[in-house]
C-alpha cells in the first residue's frame, strides 16, 4: 500500500460521509449513493501509486469523480431520480426532515446539469471544478446554479395543492387542444425547461428546451392536430398530466411540475419501452382511473 493512503480513521470516515452526502443529494437514494461512492473509490485504487501521489487534494479528486459518476447516471435516457423512502436524512428533527424532503423533491425536477451544479456548488466545490465535472463553462455553471436556486425558492415558498395543479394542468390541456401558443406560454414560467425522452427509439429532441415560448412551440409541434391523434388528461406520477395517443396507442406522456400556478418543468416521455404499461389493454379507454377528460387534437 502507498503510505500516502494512510490516514486517521476519523478522516477516512469524514471523507466517505462527505462523498455520501454529495451523491445522496444528487441521486436521492442512499443505496444509489453508496453505489456511486464505491465506484469512486474503485477508480481511485485503479490509479497507480505514482498517479495518486500527483493528486494534490485527494478529497477534491474524489468529489469531482463522484460528481461525474452521478451526472452520468442522471443523464441516462429518461432517468429521473428514484426518490425512495430511504432518503438522505442527516438532520434529527421532524421539521428539518420535512424541509429536507421538500428540497429533495424540488431537486428531482431539476435537469441533471442543474442538479449537479447546485449540489456540487453547495458542498463547496470550486467553480472551475464544478464546470469541469458538469462539462460547462464557469459562467454557464453560474447560470445553472442560479436557475436551480430560483426554482428551489419557488418550490419551497409556493407549495402547490393538488387542486391548483389540476387547474394549471387543465389549462395546459386546453391550450394544447386549441393550439393556442400565447395561452400556453402564459401558463409557463419564463425560465421553464422541457425534457424529451425518446430513449433513442424515436426521433425526439435530444436536449432540454428552455424558455416559455420555445417550450410552448415544442409542445404544440409535438401535439399538432393530425388525423388519429388525441389528447387526454390523466394521473401521471400521482398528479394530473397529459397523455397523447396515435390511434389506440399511447405515444407520449407529459408530466408537469407546477409552482405558484405556473409550470416550471415539463417531462415528455416518448420512449416506446417506457410506454408499454400505458398501452396495456385496460388503459386504452379514456374512462379509466385518473382520466379527467379527453378530446381529439
Amino acid at each position: 500500500m502507498d503510505q500516502a493512503d494512510a490516514l486517521p480513521i476519523a478522516e477516512l470516515c469524514e471523507e466517505r460521509r462527505f462523498l455520501l452526502d454529495v451523491t445522496c443529494w444528487m441521486l436521492g437514494s442512499l443505496a444509489a449513493a453508496e453505489s456511486a461512492v464505491d465506484e469512486t473509490y474503485r477508480r481511485w485504487y485503479e490509479l497507480s501509486d505514482a498517479a495518486r501521489r500527483q493528486i494534490a487534494v485527494p478529497r477534491a479528486w474524489l468529489a469531482r469523480t463522484a460528481g461525474g459518476i452521478c451526472l452520468g447516471r442522471l443523464a441516462l435516457p429518461g432517468r429521473r431520480a428514484a426518490w425512495h423512502e430511504e432518503e438522505c436524512r442527516t438532520r434529527p428533527t421532524d421539521v428539518e426532515e420535512e424541509a429536507g424532503r421538500i428540497v429533495l423533491n424540488a431537486l428531482e425536477s431539476l435537469s441533471p446539469a442543474e442538479r449537479a451544479a447546485f449540489v456540487l456548488g453547495a458542498f463547496g466545490m470550486a467553480p472551475g471544478t464544478v464546470a469541469g465535472t458538469v462539462g460547462r463553462t464557469e459562467p454557464e455553471v453560474a447560470e445553472l446554479i442560479e436557475r436551480a436556486r430560483r426554482w428551489l425558492r419557488v418550490q419551497r415558498s409556493q407549495p402547490t395543492t393538488p387542486q391548483q395543479h389540476d387547474a394549471v394542468a387543465g389549462a395546459v390541456f386546453r391550450a394544447c387542444v386549441t393550439q393556442d401558443g400565447e395561452l400556453l406560454a402564459s401558463l409557463l414560467w419564463p425560465d421553464v425547461t422541457a425534457f424529451f425522452d425518446g430513449g433513442g427509439k424515436v426521433r425526439a429532441l435530444t436536449g432540454p428546451v428552455h424558455g416559455s415560448r420555445p417550450v410552448a412551440d415544442s409542445l404544440l409541434t409535438l401535439l399538432a392536430r393530425l388525423p388519429r391523434t388525441g389528447l387526454t388528461t390523466r394521473s401521471v406520477n400521482g398528479r394530473t398530466g397529459l397523455v397523447a395517443r396515435y390511434g389506440h396507442q399511447v405515444a407520449a406522456v407529459v408530466s408537469l411540475d407546477v409552482a405558484d400556478e405556473h409550470v416550471g418543468q415539463v417531462w415528455v416521455t416518448l420512449n416506446p419501452d417506457k410506454l408499454r404499461s400505458w398501452n396495456h389493454p385496460r388503459l386504452h379507454t379514456d374512462g379509466g382511473p385518473g382520466s379527467n377528460r379527453s378530446r381529439s387534437l
